[in-house]
């Protein structure tokens, strides 16, 4: 069954059905600003595709959203793919400090709970890694150059990195896990020389996101905690770092194929599921995108 939990204004549904598209199209006609972690609307040209530690900016396209349907306040934003997110967090990061990365490969080891209830059958999943997940590879491929993006002048259309591109290679991976999704990324920069990796680690832990400078009460403290230690992230030790608001990296070192690799640890059913869609409603009440 699909969920769907109302407050005054706002909307905010889970799981993918047919069903839960019609409903949320529902909601929006009715005046509802609705908040959706299912993909239904993800690639829709006027939805935004919003994690709220990187680009609470793309709100501004509500506005237009609504223009187009003749709505006074309803709108839909979706929150990206739980492996998505965990991605473009730290990428998000590196370019605002360093400018574009230009390729990025991203081998995912992700936790079983991400395939939902019932999930992977035991048999499947115990003594074994599946390596493959249904459409997931392609969702990171092309949801990270909408996130990491920017909205045409005009404000009618996200621009999905045309002017700068980022190619993606993601190859994923089901783990005996039950929560928290491990990346192993490498990325290289347009610019050069590349960053070191000290400079790397500092950008990392220094970087904010407007959703935390609002007040966001969902917000983490720390977007990026960087550990220190050779055998760190790990997801039974990790995961709930913060609740689950934030992502954790580490090892941080040079790629001797492209420039700088990492390991990303982010909790699926935390920042990669509905704390996302929590953070994205906090943030446009206190930004005046939701009026009271």
């Amino acid at each position: 069954m699909s969920l769907g939990i109302l407050v005054g204004h706002l909307a905010h549904t889970s799981r993918v059905t047919l069903t839960l598209r019609i409903t949320e199209a529902a909601f929006r006609a009715a005046d509802l600003a609705v908040f959706s972690n299912a993909k239904n609307f993800r690639r829709e040209p006027a939805v935004p595709l919003i994690v709220p530690l990187v680009n609470t900016s793309h709100l501004s396209m509500v506005q237009y959203q609504r223009s187009q349907l003749s709505l006074q306040k309803g709108f839909i934003v979706t929150n990206a793919n739980c492996s998505t997110t965990g991605l473009v967090i730290p990428l998000a990061a590196l370019e605002k400090a360093f400018g574009p990365i230009d390729t990025c490969i991203v081998t995912t080891m992700q936790a079983i709970s991400g395939a939902g209830y019932p999930g992977v059958p035991s048999f499947d999943i115990f003594d074994n890694i599946v390596p493959h997940i249904g459409g997931e590879e392609e969702k990171i491929e092309w949801e990270a150059a909408k996130i990491l993006g920017g909205i045409s002048e005009d404000g009618k259309s996200f621009d999905l990195r045309a002017s700068a591109p980022l190619n993606v290679s993601a190859s994923c991976n089901r783990v005996p896990v039950l929560e928290g999704h491990t990346e192993c990324v490498s990325v290289r920069f347009a610019k050069r020389p590349p960053p070191s990796v000290e400079d790397v680690i500092k950008a990392l832990r220094v970087f904010s996101c407007e959703a935390q400078q609002v007040g966001c009460p969902s917000a983490p403290k720390e977007v990026i905690f960087v550990h220190e230690e050779v055998d760190r992230p790990q997801p039974r030790l990790d995961r709930d770092y913060q609740k689950g608001a934030g992502v954790n990296v580490g090892r941080i070192r040079p790629c001797p194929v492209l420039d700088i690799k990492f390991v990303v640890l982010s909790n699926n059913v935390a920042i990669g599921a509905a704390t996302s869609s929590i953070i994205n409603a906090e943030y446009a009440v206190l930004t005046g995108v939701v009026s009271h």
